[in-house]
């Protein structure tokens, strides 16, 4: 439908240009002519408003906001034109077609790069609610900035609607911590079947590593630049091994700055559990009542962590908590159990891993690692898997690493240029969302027994 509302619009340029070459018009009567031509575009708009596929969305705002602005120009050179003035020549007459065109592409630009995703339907009785706070880590000073500021910690919180006709402290709390560069919707729709099902969810940014975040002054947070070249480099085969320990004290960083944040936002929202004291939050979505009622659920003593790529290596390090009942890493490489680099090979945590943990992997990841073992290559996934005691593992044949996001359903484009395998998108998600439930209705909530296969 998107290149169905371009075609229109490119159309009744042409048509408005060659009827203007066609005869010899003054300038006035070629803006009585782009008056009625941008007059047709905007209602061609607004009737295809009422077509399936366009809305007005993030998706098709620009161009509504351009089909506007041209209008209204067009509106005052007509009203303030006079009569005989010099024609327009042909050559500004085709210019004039050439960056319409490229406007209207550019302004369209979001609607071909992303779909109109809606989300995945629920299975649960409940009806998802959000709000969003900051909290602020006094103890930890942002290394990212030169001012002496404090660490800050965005927090979504999902939980259900229908909060008043459920006891206190009776539902569970999982925690998400997103991939490098990403953001905390990354998993939007694992986290609204979670919360339709009876779950309180916390998805934390990690700032400087998302792709984009908030602080509490209202200040736009990129992702750092050295970061994200890192991150898109160091994991590469490329690297030389003379290089390792490089990449390992880097990776270091990463990881001990991300389970710092997870390991801050567990003890704030237990404390928060405990003694109802929200003063330090700074709320940026929703009220401190919906904070208040979305904490009053929570149940401290039934908290599960998962996390996608560098996520999910965050999760099962800080998953070794007493407090933590069940982890689930999404395809990512357990950074935080390497602990040490010598004679050119990684030291893997052994002690073992007493979380009930569910590592879940994409097709390549999943036979590299059983590679690994093969040649005798020190794995920190091996490793844990191995030092396990209530462990399980499992691949999607034919996913790639995007594939574990919500990426794919919202833009094709953009996964397939992040690395997605063949898999059905939309099959995928739906399969791994039901596994996270599944996993946690077991060990936070005590509902059947889990069992895993080999690979989906």
């Amino acid at each position: 439908m998107t290149i169905l509302l371009l075609a229109v619009l490119i159309i009744t340029e042409i048509a408005f240009l060659t009827a203007e070459i066609s005869k010899q018009s003054e300038k006035r009567e070629w803006n009585k002519g782009r008056l009625l031509a941008d007059l047709a575009e905007a209602a061609a708009f607004g009737v295809m408003l009422l077509l399936p596929g366009i809305d007005l969305s993030f998706r098709f705002t620009g161009l509504l906001l351009i089909l506007l602005v041209r209008l209204g120009f067009a509106g005052i050179r007509y009203l303030l034109g006079r009569k005989n003035t010099k024609q327009k020549t042909k050559a500004g007459k085709i210019t004039s077609l050439l960056l319409s065109a490229l406007m209207f592409v550019s302004a369209l630009a979001p609607a071909f790069l992303f779909r109109d995703y809606k989300g995945r339907p629920l299975t649960g009785q409940y009806t998802p609610a959000s709000c969003a706070a900051i909290l602020t880590d006094a103890s930890r000073t942002e290394q990212f900035e030169q001012d002496g500021s404090s660490r800050e910690i965005p927090v979504h919180l999902f939980y259900p609607a229908e909060a008043d006709n459920i006891p206190d402290n009776s539902l569970p709390l999982v925690i998400f911590s997103h991939g490098a560069f990403g953001w905390y919707q990354s998993n939007m729709s694992a986290y609204l079947e979670l919360a339709s099902n009876g779950y309180v969810v916390a998805s934390i940014e990690h700032p400087y590593h998302s792709l984009f975040t908030h602080d509490t002054s209202g200040k736009l947070i990129m992702v750092d630049g050295q970061f994200m070249q890192n991150a898109l480099t160091l994991g590469s085969s490329d690297v030389e091994e003379t290089e390792r320990e490089e990449v390992f004290k880097t990776e270091c960083e990463w990881i001990e700055l991300r389970i710092a944040d997870m390991d801050f936002a567990i003890d704030t929202l237990k404390s928060a559990v405990l003694t109802n004291d929200l003063s330090d939050w700074t709320f940026t979505e929703g009220d401190r009542k919906q904070f208040e009622t979305a904490v009053r659920l929570i149940d401290t003593d039934k908290i599960g962590l998962m996390g996608h790529s560098l996520g999910g290596a965050t999760a099962v390090t800080a998953g070794r908590r007493d407090d933590i009942s069940a982890v689930i890493d999404i395809d990512g490489t357990m950074l935080g159990e390497q602990t040490g680099f010598a004679d050119g090979r990684y030291i893997i945590n052994e002690e073992p891993y007493t979380t009930p943990l569910l590592e879940i992997e994409n097709e390549k990841s999943h036979f590299d690692a059983i590679e690994a073992e093969k040649a005798g290559y020190i794995y920190a996934n091996n490793v844990v898997q191995k030092n396990a005691e209530n462990s399980y593992q499992t691949y999607f044949a034919g996913a790639g690493h995007m594939n574990f996001t919500d990426l794919p359903l919202l833009s094709p484009f953009l996964a397939k240029k992040l690395g997605t395998g063949e898999i059905d998108p939309e099959q995928c998600t739906d399969t791994l969302n039901k596994l996270i439930l599944d996993f946690y209705n077991c060990y936070l909530k005590g509902q059947g027994v889990f069992s895993v296969q080999e690979h989906y």
